[in-house]
């Protein structure tokens, strides 16, 4: 502070990541799966092991925490993540790049699908009170490897077509590492409301709609009308908007 064999492709691992205190670096090879195997080893292991699967085309690891606060609200984690993240990717993107989010979890750049977070907790923790660990997973799309024709699948990107100069997953991760720490200062210094301000900042269209993210994580949507639609994070997180099941990355 979680199958089936993927195909991978196969490039030599990168050196080691240069990772800030408190963070432990956890190598996978090309055929890791970093949210999976974080899920397994997180009550041995404890808050700061980062898992970093070596890949070209994904920036994809899995950070394992471990929340002082009940279940119910730690789960408001997803977000402090995301806002490191979409902070990392920020700071390697063109001038004026929009960074999006669809809520909760996937991340958009210039509208175009990149990839998206997930977030486990051990299966049987209590609501009220604070969870062994939480894992907080992320894949992002760094070249595309769809060798279709440009433009079939508009909703999908991927950082080398977005005009990234640098491409090379670890160096995201370090950043990552570095903008979640500062992320999670800053929520202790300002509390929670801080994080949700910048997450809804990068929340896609609202259509007339005011978003907000109360103690539980929940997705409130006031509509015009002052009706109040709630949606559940618990439920969202089940099926990754973002994930295809079928080949383990984001959805092309």
């Amino acid at each position: 502070m979680p199958l089936e064999t993927k195909s991978r492709v196969r490039t030599p691992l990168r050196p080691r990541l240069d990772l800030p205190p408190p963070f432990r670096l956890l190598m996978l090879r090309e055929a890791g799966d970093a949210f999976a195997h974080a899920r397994t080893i997180a009550s041995a292991e404890g808050a700061g092991t980062l898992v970093h699967v070596g890949r070209f085309d994904l920036a994809e690891f899995a950070v394992m925490l471990e929340p002082e606060e009940p279940l119910r609200t730690a789960r408001r984690a997803l977000y402090t993540g995301l806002c490191a993240l979409g902070d990392a990717l920020a700071a390697r993107a063109p001038p004026e790049k929009p960074i999006s989010f669809d809520w909760p979890d996937a991340i958009r750049v210039d509208g175009g699908l990149v990839g998206g977070v997930r977030l486990a907790w051990p299966p049987l923790a209590d609501e009220d009170e604070p969870p062994a660990w939480l894992v907080f997973g992320a894949m992002i799309r760094v070249v595309a490897m769809d060798e279709g024709e440009p433009g079939l699948r508009p909703l999908a990107a991927a950082l080398d077509q977005e005009g990234f100069d640098d491409l090379d997953p670890g160096r995201l991760v370090e950043s990552f590492a570095r903008h979640l720490m500062a992320t999670f200062d800053s929520c202790r210094e300002h509390g929670f409301g801080e994080v949700a301000k910048r997450y809804l900042s990068r929340l896609g269209p609202a259509n007339g709609q005011r978003p907000d993210i109360d103690q539980q994580g929940d997705l409130l949507v006031r509509r015009p009308g002052g009706e109040v639609e709630r949606r559940s994070i618990i439920g969202a997180l089940a099926a990754p908007s973002w994930l295809d099941p079928k080949t383990g990355g984001p959805r092309a």
